[in-house]
């Protein structure tokens, strides 16, 4: 008798595993992992690592990420940034090593935090007393909409850019090596 009950109630819970797994196992997937990184030359480098989340639809800056509220600057771990060398970022002093970036997105308005802080998983944010410095970033809007966030460096004369691509908000701060 047991065999017959147990055979049914096999076949029950593997087919409703494999019919949850085909609908994506319902619960989210991690983000991507991505980098970017600014050749400041001479060897001297930048290397930042974050995972990328996706709009999927979703009104991301005052809705998912919420305004005046320190968000993670991605998803998962924290954001890091490493830097070969001493740079200046947004006109503050950076020595080199290794750090955590985390931003507070308003609608007009963004703050950079540079955390000496490493290995976090990001969120809730307990480390101001490890902060490095807290910068003012540049705003703009894109003409487009940006489906996956995006850490990028754009170089310049002087160092690079860091820009922050996600939805329709671009926030930038300039770097230049010291």
């Amino acid at each position: 008798m047991q065999k017959r009950i147990a055979f049914p109630a096999v076949l029950a819970i593997l087919f409703t595993t494999a019919s949850f797994a085909q609908m994506g196992g319902g619960g989210s997937k991690p983000s991507p992992a991505a980098s970017a990184t600014c050749d400041l030359g001479g060897g001297k480098t930048i290397k930042t690592e974050y995972s990328s989340p996706r709009m999927k639809g979703r009104k991301i800056y005052g809705g998912l990420v919420p305004y005046g509220e320190v968000w993670r600057t991605g998803a998962n771990e924290a954001t890091t940034f490493v830097t070969s060398a001493d740079v200046v970022v947004g006109g503050k002093p950076v020595t080199a090593g290794s750090y955590t970036l985390f931003t507070v997105p308003t609608a007009d308005k963004w703050t950079l935090i540079i955390n000496k802080k490493t290995g976090e998983w990001g969120i809730p944010y307990k480390y101001e007393k490890d902060e490095l410095a807290r910068l003012d970033m540049k705003v703009s809007k894109l003409p487009a909409p940006v489906e996956n966030f995006t850490i990028a460096y754009d170089k310049t004369t002087t160092g690079c850019t860091l820009r922050l691509d996600w939805e329709t908000t671009r926030a930038t701060a300039d770097i230049t090596a010291k």
